[in-house]
């Protein structure tokens, strides 16, 4: 049988390392217990692997073999990993599969397309070349007005449409919403009442959980929202966005940004291009704004934020907080309800908690803490050139500085001061001033 199956990135399943080309076998199939699971229709895989951060695979699987009846899982003995599949592949299969379930009824063929309402009281339409539609549940309504497209609302007064050349779109649970309209998108709402768009070409978007939200106007844009109440945007192209979490929202606005939220009532948001940003606990909230940066929340209630290009900002700690503002900045915060700042060339970190850790990475940045806390102080080498009163020409050039080193204090209020500055110097440790000028004996 051919089918279609979701993996990590990495090509693992649960725990399981798969290889394509390859064959697996276990003794025993019982969907959602054991054996190799996969589903007979593409876009039902979005409900177990989401498009922001999984690959797809076409796959035959063989031996014995157990449906499950919520949806087109099936499960076997034995499966054969086939060729990846890339979002315009995958949508190409779905409307395949739509098109041979579609009753050919008197007054439709190929070239204007099929169309079919099983349900009571149900609408369906196909208006492009090729397309087909499918409306199975009592009220529901599907529209597929591109060519070659393919629509299916199998829910209980659902609505899909698909208006875009090539693309899928597929409402399954009661009262749901899908659309797909760019060309090649691919959109699926699976559970009660969610709304799923795909509106940029080739892109993916997939609300799997009661009520979730999820949506991907970019071309190539990736969004899925598999939590109840969840919601998640992507709307810069190719970016990715996902919220796995109750009540969890994420969006990533900047073209190739990732942002994810999968803890329950997590914010996260990666509005600058290239960026990315995670919220991993509950409550969580964690932001990059800049170009290129990158912001991690992974405690419970923590919150990071990365404002400048280039920075990155991580709060690790239960309720910890973290930010990076500078350029090129970095700024750790790992211990409970620790607090950390590093804002780049000339930056500052500080943390509060004796048991957190303050990092000053930036060139000439400087970190100080209250007693009990660790500090961690990079030592740079300015290598770049110079104006004729010795003034660096461009401190702002990371080519311009060297590392040299690194050291690692604890604020124990004798020989390294609370709440006084520190700078690693040519591998000594100098207190300096607020403006991190060295403090004159």
């Amino acid at each position: 049988m051919r089918a279609f199956k979701g993996f990590n990135k990495d090509l693992t399943c649960r725990g399981y390392q798969y290889e394509e080309g390859k064959e697996f076998h276990t003794e025993r199939a019982e969907c959602c217990d054991t054996g190799f699971h996969a589903c007979e229709y593409p876009l039902d895989c979005f409900g177990y692997y989401d498009p922001a951060h999984s690959v797809y695979h076409e796959v035959e699987l063989s031996g014995e073999m157990d449906k499950s009846g919520d949806n087109t899982k099936v499960c076997a003995t034995d499966i054969k990993i086939g060729a990846r599949l890339s979002i315009a592949g995958f949508v190409k299969m779905a409307i395949d599969f739509t098109m041979s379930k579609v009753n050919k009824e008197a007054g439709s063929d190929e070239r204007h397309g099929f169309a079919s309402a099983t349900g009571d009281y149900g609408a369906s339409s196909a208006t492009g070349d090729y397309g087909a539609s499918s409306a199975t549940g009592d009220y529901g309504a599907s529209s597929a007005t591109g060519d070659y497209g393919a629509s299916s609302a199998t829910g209980d007064y659902g609505a899909s449409s698909a208006t875009g050349n090539c693309g899928a779109s597929s409402a399954t649970g009661y009262k749901g919403a899908s659309s797909a309209t760019g060309d090649y998108g691919a959109s699926s709402a699976t559970g009660d009442y969610g709304a799923s768009s795909a509106t940029g070409d080739c892109g993916a978007s997939s609300a799997t959980g009661n009520c979730g939200a999820s949506s991907a106007t970019g071309d190539c844009g990736a969004s899925s929202a598999t939590g109840d109440y969840g919601a998640s945007s992507a709307t810069g192209d190719c970016g990715a966005s996902s919220a796995t979490g109750n009540c969890g929202a994420s969006s990533a606005t900047g073209d190739y940004g990732a942002s994810s939220a999968t803890g329950d009532c997590g914010a996260s948001s990666a509005t600058g291009d290239y960026g990315a940003s995670s919220a991993t606990g509950d409550y969580g909230a964690s932001s990059a704004t800049g170009n290129c940066g990158a912001s991690s929340a992974t405690g419970d209630c923590g919150a990071s934020s990365a404002t400048g290009n280039c920075g990155a900002s991580s709060a690790t700690g239960y309720k910890g907080a973290s930010s990076a503002t500078g350029d090129y900045g970095a700024s750790s915060a790992t211990g409970n309800c620790g607090a950390s700042s590093a804002t780049g060339y000339k930056g500052a970190s500080s943390v509060s908690d004796p048991t957190g850790v303050a990092v000053a990475w930036g060139h000439e940045a400087r970190a100080k803490g209250c007693k009990g806390a660790h500090l961690i102080l990079s030592d740079w080498k300015y290598v770049g050139a110079r104006y004729s009163d010795g003034d660096y020409m461009d401190p702002y050039d990371k080519e311009s500085w060297e590392l040299t080193g690194a050291k690692m204090i604890v604020v124990d209020g004798e020989n390294i001061k609370e709440d006084t500055y520190y700078r690693c110097i040519e591998g000594e440790i100098v207190e300096v001033t607020e403006d991190g000028e060295i403090v004159e004996e």
